[in-house]
């Protein structure tokens, strides 16, 4: 059946239970896995004045930091569940990353998760599952 599995996670305790149900789906059809987390890209502040002065390095450290924190937590879960599990950081959009690595590992199911943002916060925020769901041309399943 499935025989790569992408698990996406933003580090967020509803996307642990997509990267638990990702890492359980592998180990039951003895599929690899790739974790990966996803760090937007720095936005530049511009005021009437120019450039503002924006911590662009903290940013870039904060970044890898939690990222190497997520992706150790689910290295590890993968190793107790015995399933073969790469991780990924990637710098990029969330969707856009996601469809990217997919794409270039050579997946064949995304498994993430929804924090199901609804009306006002969904316009204003996005919803990246949607945009996953829209443009990916492997399934997805999404964890609620």
């Amino acid at each position: 059946m499935y025989r790569h599995i992408l698990i996406a996670t933003d580090g967020t305790e509803l996307a642990q239970k997509a990267v638990v149900a990702g890492l359980e789906l592998a180990k039951g059809l003895r599929a690899k896995a790739t974790a990966i987390t996803v760090s937007e890209p720095w936005a530049a502040a511009r005021t009437c004045h120019g450039a503002v002065a924006v911590p662009f390095d903290a940013f870039e450290k904060a970044a890898c930091e939690a990222a190497t924190k997520t992706l150790g937590s689910v290295a590890g879960l993968a190793k107790r569940l015995d399933v073969e599990c790469t991780t990924l950081h990637i710098k990029d959009y969330a969707a856009e990353g996601i469809l990217q690595a997919a794409k270039s590992r050579g997946c064949d199911l995304i498994v993430m998760a929804s924090h199901g943002r609804r009306g006002l916060e969904r316009l204003l925020l996005g919803s990246q599952a949607a945009r996953v769901l829209t443009h990916s041309t492997v399934p997805v399943l999404i964890c609620k």
